[in-house]
């Protein structure tokens, strides 16, 4: 509807009267862009919220994940626009500017400023970006901590923090991650993933207030989580990611996939019948190009590789698990995605071709099988 009605110029247009207004004429192009990008995710935002509170107080609620109250969810969803905004917004001027002054191998200086913001941006994201909306707490010591630091230096895996952040907050579906470069790794597991940890294992404590009201207004008496044998198990796995190269040579495909598209966005920037096509008769500006090339020409080729880097992420998926299974954690990592695919209500069959062009974990049932043979009954 947005392309037959003619959305993008008529935004271009009034992104050109409210900069004129401010005093800035056509010649200021990278500013009416940056009018231009903020009405563009300002309307995203909005007309993508009634989905979005359909899917978390009705969907996510009726099957008890929703741990947010309505007040939760819109002060969240406002931190999050400005937060976007406040990175999106400088990011993209320079950017533009590259473009604007890059000559004939613009391409390659886009390129590089991607990469490098990129790689800040995973850099200062956990430290600065992540605790805006989530509280993270060292994990206590104890056991659990001891058994991950020793699983860690078998492995030669360079950690120096653990944490545990406050996902029931906000759900109750579990994760882990870990984050950081050379040797400044750290882990992060959700409460959710610790049967020990969980909050909503807990009883909740009387005369407490605050947002820890809200999620206990919301709290179900349902045991949830992995012991923490289990949980070692779930870490071997994503430790294997680590060890095997799989985050280094995901970043190797994004890169070389970035550079091909500014490479290819170099050559069609110039032909004048894209903007046409797309309602731009008399202009052509740089933020429009890189909207309609990326986002509208590349579809199909899009559509590729996303199947192809989900192919990738099964294999993927299945050599961790086969690393955690040499690490000896068979057995419990069995019992832990059992739990992690009741406790996250997944249905544990699944119909291969589906699956196979949507799904960039493999089913249940396929990781059960492969890691059966080492499995101890």
């Amino acid at each position: 509807m947005i392309l037959l009605c003619g959305g993008i110029p008529f935004l271009w247009k009034l992104s050109g009267q409210i900069s004129g207004r401010a005093g800035f004429g056509p010649e200021y192009e990278i500013v009416q862009s940056l009018v231009f990008l903020l009405l563009a995710t300002l309307f995203s935002a909005v007309t993508g919220l009634p989905w979005s509170l359909y899917n978390t107080f009705v969907i996510e609620e009726k099957h008890g994940f929703n741990q947010q109250t309505l007040g939760f969810f819109l002060k969240d969803a406002i931190k999050k626009f400005v937060v976007t905004q406040c990175i999106l917004l400088p990011v993209t001027s320079l950017l533009l500017y590259i473009i604007k002054i890059g000559g004939d191998y613009f391409f390659i200086y886009a390129w590089l400023f991607t990469l490098v913001v990129s790689l800040v941006l995973v850099t200062i994201y956990a430290d600065y970006i992540a605790p805006l909306f989530d509280k993270f707490i060292p994990l206590p010591e104890g056991e659990l901590k001891q058994q991950i630091e020793t699983m860690a230096k078998s492995i030669d895996f360079p950690l120096t923090k653990v944490y545990v952040v406050e996902g029931s907050k906000r759900s109750s579906h579990s994760n882990a991650y870990f984050y950081g470069f050379f040797k400044n790794k750290r882990i992060v597991l959700f409460d959710t993933l610790l049967e020990d940890y969980s909050a909503l294992n807990k009883e909740p404590a009387e005369g407490e207030d605050g947002e820890n009201e809200e999620t206990k207004s919301k709290t179900k008496n349902k045991k949830q989580g992995c012991k923490n044998e289990e949980v070692l198990a779930v870490l071997g796995h994503e430790l294997g990611h680590w060890k095997l190269g799989h985050t280094v040579k995901n970043i190797i495909i994004s890169q070389m996939n970035s550079f091909l598209c500014f490479f290819l966005f170099a050559v069609l920037i110039g032909q004048k019948e894209l903007f046409a096509a797309f309602g731009f008769y008399d202009t052509q500006p740089t933020l429009i190009g890189l909207m309609i090339i990326f986002q509208f020409i590349f579809s199909p080729y899009n559509e590729v590789l996303s199947f192809c880097l989900t192919v990738l992420s099964r294999r993927f998926e299945f050599q961790a698990d086969a690393f955690a299974k040499e690490l000896g954690k068979a057995k419990d990592l069995y019992s832990a995605l059992i739990k992690l695919n009741k406790d996250n209500l997944g249905f544990p069959v699944s119909d291969w071709i589906f699956s196979m062009w949507h799904y960039s974990h493999p089913p249940l049932l396929e990781r059960l099988q492969a890691l059966k043979d080492a499995k101890q009954e």
